[in-house]
């Protein structure tokens, strides 16, 4: 097979991360593979896979019309040039200016819903450009992949995507049960919490802080854990806090890592209080070790976990509720703790092997390559 597979993504940590073993399967099945992404570090890791990389100059977050606009030229140009049976566009600015560049250029492209983002979930106008944005990139593509309901149901709402459009829900990335193996549970004694997140408003970090404050004062011997980068816009804001609360022992702060499952092998359970997701990737890997979790009750979370079994739900955007759920997880025995890491795994062995994703997009693709012939 000499056909093309051609990938445009926001992030080559996150294509690397959890989509590494889709771009393995697309080279063992004879395509030749190119990717579009930014090159933060990952470039060369996506390379050693057979890949063939286009470092490509985006801005993640925020609209500025003339950078937007050179990437959508950037997109039609690579089209031209690799001439792929296929396009899989991830996250909002690949979706819509890579749908684009694939209808006005008769190429079939598949769209990826990852989550609905902050500007979607939050309203006024710039939702109002995005749908608008939205509803002329997807409107061509052959299928739109989602990771949960609730964000099909709100495109479908606004419009981004056509009552009768083809569409697929995935268990978000799925996890790869090899790579993240269920860990003995930490012995008793001290305990630690795990968030991994991009620092920010919105990954629900205030109320994780808040939270951490309040539990300590009452149970001095929990520590809590943080992974993931500031987001500038609001370093300002979030970097005070954390300096001080771990100047006071409360919380320990990392930074970015990637080797996160030494993390969660020394965890006692994952807090994740989100305001909203696809599907929580931290959540399924949480599982995956063998950790409970504690989360937000919000679409891209509640279906990884059952609350109360493998996991504590509680409501989102409410400090008062993460402590009274990390009160609830405290008050059970060591052995009830353990029981829950156990179920978390089973759970997640039986909905979220990252082998029944990468399948779906293989079938999807190989049906698109039929109708052609």
């Amino acid at each position: 097979m000499n056909e093309t597979i051609l990938i445009f993504s926001n992030s080559d940590s996150g294509l690397y991360d959890f989509r590494k073993e889709l771009l393995t399967a697309l080279r063992e099945k004879g395509y030749r593979v190119h990717v579009s992404v930014p090159d933060t570090g990952y470039v060369e890791k996506i390379r050693a896979l057979g890949c063939l990389c286009h470092p490509t100059k985006m801005e993640r977050r925020g609209m500025n019309p003339a950078k937007d606009l050179k990437l959508f030229f950037f997109y039609l140009r690579l089209i031209k040039e690799t001439k792929p049976a296929v396009v899989l566009t991830y996250t909002i600015k690949p979706n819509i200016y890579g749908g684009i560049a694939c209808r006005l250029l008769r190429t079939p492209y598949l769209a990826n819903i990852t989550g609905l983002g902050t500007t979607l979930e939050h309203g006024g106008l710039l939702q109002k450009l995005i749908v608008f944005l939205y509803r002329a990139g997807l409107k061509g593509a052959a299928c739109v992949f989602f990771q949960n309901r609730q964000n099909r149901d709100f495109m479908l709402e606004k419009g981004c995507v056509k009552a009768g459009a083809v569409t697929q829900i995935l268990s978000g990335s799925g996890v790869n049960l090899a790579e993240h193996q269920q860990k003995p549970y930490p012995p008793a004694g001290e305990i630690r919490f795990l968030s991994i997140m991009r620092i920010m408003k919105d990954k629900g970090i205030g109320e994780l802080l808040e939270a951490a404050r309040i539990i300590h004062e009452e149970t001095p011997a929990v520590r809590f854990e943080i992974l993931g980068a500031y987001e500038e816009e609001t370093r300002e804001r979030y970097e005070p806090l954390i300096e001080d609360l771990q100047s006071k022992g409360i919380v320990r702060y990392y930074g970015y890592r990637d080797d996160t499952p030494a993390f969660y092998e020394r965890c006692q359970a994952v807090i994740h209080p989100s305001y909203h997701e696809g599907m929580s990737n931290v959540l399924q890997e949480a599982a995956a070790a063998g950790r409970p979790v504690i989360a937000s009750d919000i679409a891209g979370c509640r279906e990884i976990f059952e609350d109360g079994v493998s996991g504590i739900a509680f409501l989102p955007q409410s400090a008062e509720a993460l402590t009274d759920a990390i009160r609830a997880f405290l008050s059970r025995s060591y052995e009830e703790r353990t029981l829950m890491g156990q179920r978390a795994r089973t759970y997640v062995e039986r909905f979220f092997d990252r082998r029944k994703v990468v399948a779906a997009y293989l079938k999807t693709i190989e049906e698109i390559g039929e109708r052609k012939r």
